[in-house]
């Protein structure tokens, strides 16, 4: 297979996709060291898991080189590097605590004579199914928690960027304890991995999470989804204009607005809206493309050019509907990548592709309402759920409005907090999600089954007893 420059605009990296008798290679081979990992305990995959992060530190710079050329970005790519060896020491010191904290004592059962006795093992073969959008972070997100409740764990990341496999596999060649593979390749290698775990996440388009929810029900396995977004935010009369523009902003467009908890649609009381888009439009033209130095500017270009077509087919059918453009609007080719500067589009309706489907880019569509209830109604009118935001005077306005938004995880006072906040349990709504939350101590919960160990503690009964019970 091939992966495409997204700066160059060529397939400059060639890459041999995994067949299925490979991914049930892979699963037997993770499975035969799975029973080991767990059997050393929280202490013990603790302490691997720090050896893990610390490699990941110690050669950075080789996964920086090609995770940069993945995405097309660099001062995120240091992010997500930073972002995967925090995640390992962070789950190294709450997963002990977690497991130390789970029940263990008899517990008397309400059926006379019995007493219950839990018991916690893990799930042995993780699957995980990455996006392209945050390629390491993404794919490690929920496989570092479940390889620290002692599952192993096998991840195939997205085809568009596969950059990164090669210099973690040579990391994880360093650290040979840790049950951790990769498959590569595109969706038969995602079908046969499901085929061949116990649990599945998946993060990505709400049309491949269904495949892959069918999938896994098809297998009998659970499934955790983290699927699309069209988060709104509402911004009230009470908040500062200005203010709210540098936050919008913000929100919708770093990472180019390619991540799902971005700002997708703004809602501004029309008692501030003038001063509000005067702000957002200086905002906007504000931000520069990391061209032609991938080190200066903010915004960088589409990871998968696809997405930049379908962006420009929602903004051309926006405006024959009546919108207008504000500022921005035109997909740029430069060196051979694709860009969008942030682009404010006004005079928008609830049916229109830009203000109900998936935008995935830095694309600010702003209504203006008469009153906060119609900025609820507008806001929960989606069949999607992920997060939502509310900026206004005080926090305690900014509270009570964002109670009544039907999402997952609400920001108050900022925007986009979930990219930032890793210990917020919530529960995605509608097309945005399935299954326990990927956040917060539910994170690592998730891995766990829990087995009952009933116990007899009178005499058992002969058959005659339950024969004669019945009788009566």
């Amino acid at each position: 297979m091939k992966a495409i420059n997204p700066r160059t605009g060529k397939a400059d990296y060639n890459f041999t996709e995994d067949t299925a008798s490979g991914v049930a290679g892979a699963a037997s081979a993770l499975r035969g060291k799975q029973a080991a990992w767990e059997a050393l305990g929280p202490e013990g995959r603790a302490q691997i898991l720090v050896k893990l992060a610390d490699a990941i530190d110690a050669h950075a710079q080789a996964v920086f080189e090609a995770l940069s050329v993945d995405t097309g970005r660099r001062m995120i790519a240091r992010v997500e590097i930073d972002g995967f060896a925090r995640n390992c020491r962070r789950w190294a010191i709450r997963g002990p605590e977690l497991m130390a904290s789970l029940p263990s004592e008899a517990t008397p059962s309400l059926t006379p004579g019995i007493e219950i006795v839990p018991e916690f093992s893990a799930f042995p073969l993780f699957g995980a199914i990455a996006p392209w959008n945050f390629p390491l972070i993404l794919s490690h997100i929920d496989a570092v928690p479940a390889l620290m409740a002692g599952c192993a764990a096998l991840v195939k990341p997205s085809e568009v960027t596969p950059r990164f496999v090669e210099p973690m596999r040579a990391i994880l060649a360093q650290v040979p304890e840790v049950p951790l593979a990769y498959v590569m390749g595109g969706p038969e290698v995602g079908q046969a991995l499901v085929d061949n775990v116990d649990y599945i996440c998946f993060t990505g388009s709400t049309e491949t999470g269904r495949k892959v929810a069918e999938a896994a029900a098809s297998a009998l396995i659970p499934a955790n989804l983290e699927m699309g977004g069209k988060d709104p935010m509402i911004i009230t009369a009470s908040a500062d204009p200005g203010w709210a523009a540098k936050v919008a902003l913000r929100a919708s467009v770093v990472a180019t607005g390619q991540a799902c908890q971005s700002i997708e649609r703004i809602y501004v009381a029309r008692e501030i809206a003038s001063p509000f888009l005067d702000a957002l439009v200086a905002e906007a033209e504000s931000v520069r493309p990391t061209y032609p130095n991938p080190d200066n500017g903010h915004i960088g270009p589409f990871i998968f050019p696809a997405q930049a077509d379908k962006i420009e087919m929602q903004i051309a059918e926006a405006l024959q509907q009546g919108a207008r453009i504000l500022t921005g609007g035109k997909i740029e080719t430069l060196g051979g990548g694709k860009y969008l500067r942030p682009t404010v589009i006004t005079n928008v309706a609830p049916d229109m592709a830009i203000i109900s489907d998936e935008t995935f880019g830095p694309v600010l569509p702003v209504t203006i309402f008469n009153t906060v209830e119609d900025a609820i109604a507008l806001a929960n009118d989606t069949a999607y759920g992920l997060s939502a935001a509310v900026l206004a005077g005080n926090m305690e306005e900014a509270a009570a409005v964002g109670s009544r938004l039907d999402a997952g995880a609400i920001s108050l006072q900022d925007g986009a907090l979930t990219s930032m906040v890793g210990d917020a349990i919530n529960h995605s709504r509608g097309l945005s999600g399935l299954g326990p939350s990927r956040m917060g101590d539910e994170g690592f919960l998730r891995f766990l089954r829990r087995k009952a160990m009933i116990r007899q503690t009178g005499q058992a009964a002969p058959i005659g007893a339950y024969s004669e019970e019945m009788n009566t």
